[in-house]
């Protein structure tokens, strides 16, 4: 085992020193600037579209709304993350992680806007819900189904199984430091409580996480603002520091430069997932009058993930100070810092907090798979295998160490990035052509509706046309 975390620390660290760093944010600002700075101009608009009644509620429709499809992927995104992800990037990564944090997150949103509307117009009607993401536009837009096929299985192991072995392990440290039980009895409940949520089904899902995540994300944050406004003093230093060691100006913790650029890009697109194929999933699932509404909206969580939860948690362990050569792994850091800063119950309410963020995770990780095993190979039978196969994952990730789970997170999480960005950048003259469509409705005073003829090209979009969009001009 050792052998093998050393193999993939060697990896791990050439992908993510430099292959990651360059085309992330590269990619992230040529995004930015090819779309007029949408995810900084449409910034009201995301408000607008999240928070219209039509996005409320689906019934009657197929598929998910709009804000169910934000919080399947809030689901995902909000988790580990934001909490022993951000502890982590600090410890090994010094305080500079965060501004690496912010910066991969606002262009980022730039890439997340653009799969995510890609993910809309290629997405495929089917009984009583919509299937869609990278592999389909892989396949229907770039007409490439080997590469389709390759990203499906990608996605479907990291996600489904690697990343659920990571919020488990997450919740299985939490609990044993604060309540001292064990990693079988907690991997036992895990198994239990996630095999009778994913046999439910997507709506069963999108419920759960509809009601989970907006009330988990919106104590956590009061609390993270109340601890900030007793220690407001400190902040002015703390923001100091960050930008001091984000270019190396003074050296704290293990990492200089290099250190904090590269835990603060591979924790912050862990967090927020902007780019890396995720996110588009869960959009594809909604039922929207255009797709840049669901773009918008995708992008609006990449600023509510990085921007709001983990900006908070860095705050926090950073005015509980200590985090420099701690012994402690991810979660345990940050609950050290709630206890400092707070009293012992801090300790106990980040791990009912964790256990809540990283179970939503889960069964927003699982969606993922299930929606791409079922463009590989529509079959009842695989589908259970991969559930069978997430709940062993689950009780694996409690019972493993630490770094190994993450170890492998990072692997499969550069290699799914890499797939999905070169296909996205393939197809990005789609994603701009009905983002200018958007525009031109916006200004002429209407709530956009898209028809895939207002397109020249219309090879492979199965949708839009104008007898299956539910919602007239106005």
């Amino acid at each position: 085992m050792d052998i093998f975390e050393s193999i993939l620390g060697s990896v791990n660290d050439a992908l993510w020193s430099y292959v990651l760093i360059i085309v992330l944010i590269g990619l992230g600002l040529w995004f930015t600037i090819k779309t007029g700075f949408v995810q900084f101009r449409y910034l009201p608009e995301m408000f607008r579209v999240l928070f219209d009644k039509r996005t409320i509620s689906a019934s009657g429709k197929k598929g998910t709304s709009a804000f169910q499809a934000f919080a399947i992927s809030a689901a995902s995104r909000v988790g580990t993350g934001n909490l022993a992800g951000v502890a982590s990037a600090v410890a090994l990564g010094g305080p500079g992680a965060l501004f690496w944090m912010w910066l991969i997150a606002l262009l980022g949103a730039a890439s997340g806007f653009v799969e995510s509307t890609l993910a809309q117009v290629y997405k495929v009607p089917e009984k009583n819900q919509y299937r869609g993401g990278p592999a389909y536009y892989m396949e229907k837009g770039l007409k490439n189904r080997w590469l389709a096929i390759t990203f499906a299985i990608t996605i479907t192991f990291t996600y489904g199984l690697v990343f659920n072995s990571v919020q488990s392990n997450t919740i299985s440290l939490a609990f044993s430091g604060e309540f001292d039980i064990s990693p079988g009895v907690i991997a036992g409940i895990l198994v239990i409580m996630t095999a009778l949520v994913i046999f439910g089904g997507l709506k069963s899902i999108a419920n759960v996480a509809q009601i989970i995540v907006p009330v988990m994300a919106i104590v956590y944050i009061f609390l993270a603002i109340y601890i900030l406004i007793v220690n407001i003093t400190t902040i002015p230093d703390m923001i100091s520091l960050i930008f001091a060691n984000a270019f190396g100006i003074q050296q704290v913790a293990g990492g200089g430069f290099g250190a904090a650029i590269m835990y603060g890009i591979k924790r912050g697109l862990f967090s927020n997932e902007a780019g890396m194929g995720s996110a588009p999933n869960a959009a594809a699932t909604s039922e929207v009058s255009h797709p840049v509404k669901q773009g918008l909206i995708q992008a609006l969580g990449v600023f509510f993930d990085t921007i709001l939860i983990c900006s908070a948690t860095g705050f926090i362990i950073l005015s509980a100070g200590g985090f420099a050569g701690s012994d402690a792994d991810g979660i345990q850091l940050t609950q050290d810092a709630f206890s400092i800063l707070i009293g012992d119950w801090g300790g106990i309410f980040i791990a009912v907090a964790i256990f809540l963020f990283a179970f939503s995770s889960i069964l927003g990780n699982y969606y993922y798979g299930e929606s791409n095993i079922a463009f590989i190979k529509n079959s009842k039978t695989w589908l259970l295998i991969y559930r069978l196969a997430v709940l062993a994952m689950v009780i694996f990730g409690a019972i493993a160490t630490f770094d190994i789970v993450w170890a492998l997170a990072d692997l499969t999480m550069a290699i799914m990035a890499l797939i999905n960005l070169y296909a996205i950048t393939r197809l990005f003259k789609i994603a701009n052509l009905v983002l200018q469509d958007y525009m031109k409705q916006r200004k002429e005073g209407k709530d956009p509706v898209f028809y895939r003829d207002t397109l020249e090209n219309q090879d492979g979009i199965e949708f839009w046309g104008r007898d299956q969009t539910t919602e007239k001009e106005d």
